[in-house]
């Protein structure tokens, strides 16, 4: 009788167990969705918790938004300044770009200017690892860039630059990875160019709460590193990184849009930047909507 009984308790046990086991599965898998189950519904991908870059292409999703970008660099006397129009819409998961770039070169005294390439782009999220308590966040995902010469005195070559990317957020801090494989097609000693394009954007949000600036809901310190390698012709090998540091903050909405002002510090890192600049600064004014 006693074996019986142990017996008993022991299939018990074991039933509520298993029970306990399968609703944890059930609770975990009715998080996923999408291909092969992965996205998760409790990633901050999309929630506005990663800064927009500077310098390194947005990887965040999108829903709405306009932006205008100021880049000024010089190396002595010479000088160049980079202002961008650009607009991000959102369908779905899936984010697509247009970008409308004006350039100003002075080099030697002689200006070179025209609008740069226009660049249509497009990202989506593939798989998502979100921790139990929510404290580790991470996308990766995937995009694509097609840059289009507009026949200007600075716009000859097509490039096409497929990338990957991984949001990722620890509590207050954000880090946002980018990898790329540059092709230039077209005229001249830049056609045929491939290169090898990387980024990283450090951040940390700083919410109203610690910091009540007046008509700010989140301050965000960042710290960028942008790089590329040449990978054929007579770049192949030659490594170029640049850094920034500054900050952004995310203002009180208007209505539906919410403004995002920016500022950073540009500077060189290697002998490869610092013959392109030595110093720069970039402003940056975003419209979430």
């Amino acid at each position: 009788m006693k074996s019986r009984n142990s017996i008993r308790v022991w299939l018990s046990l074991a039933i509520c167990l298993s029970g306990k086991i399968l609703l944890a599965d059930e609770s975990v898998s009715s998080d996923r969705y999408g291909l092969l189950q992965g996205l998760d519904h409790r990633s901050n991908y999309g929630q506005g918790m990663f800064p927009e870059p500077f310098l390194i292409d947005d990887s965040d999703l999108e829903t709405g938004e306009f932006r205008i970008d100021w880049l000024h660099t010089a190396t002595g006397s010479d000088h160049s300044d980079i202002t961008k129009a650009e607009i991000e819409y959102g369908i779905g998961l899936m984010t697509l770009e247009l970008e409308v770039p004006y350039e100003r070169d002075v080099v030697g005294g002689q200006t070179t200017k025209g609008m740069a390439n226009i660049d249509l782009g497009a990202r989506y999220p593939f798989y998502q690892f979100v921790s139990q308590n929510g404290l580790i966040d991470s996308t990766i995902g995937a995009g694509i860039e097609l840059g289009i010469p507009t026949m200007s005195e600075v716009s000859h070559n097509t490039e096409l630059v497929p990338k990957l990317f991984d949001d990722l957020k620890m509590g207050n801090f954000t880090l946002q990875t980018i990898v790329g494989y540059s092709m230039l097609f077209g005229p001249g000693d830049a056609g045929g160019v491939s290169t090898f394009e990387y980024g990283f954007v450090i951040g940390y949000t700083i919410p109203r709460r610690v910091l009540p600036l007046p008509g700010v809901d989140h301050l965000i310190p960042v710290v960028e590193l942008s790089g590329e390698t040449g990978i054929n012709k007579g770049e192949a090998g030659q490594n170029s990184l640049t850094a920034d540091i500054g900050l952004r903050a995310n203002l009180k909405t208007i209505g539906r849009i919410q403004p995002r002002p920016g500022i950073v510090f540009v500077f060189p890192t290697d002998n490869g930047s610092r013959q392109q600049l030595h110093w720069g600064i970039m402003t940056s004014l975003v419209f979430e909507f």
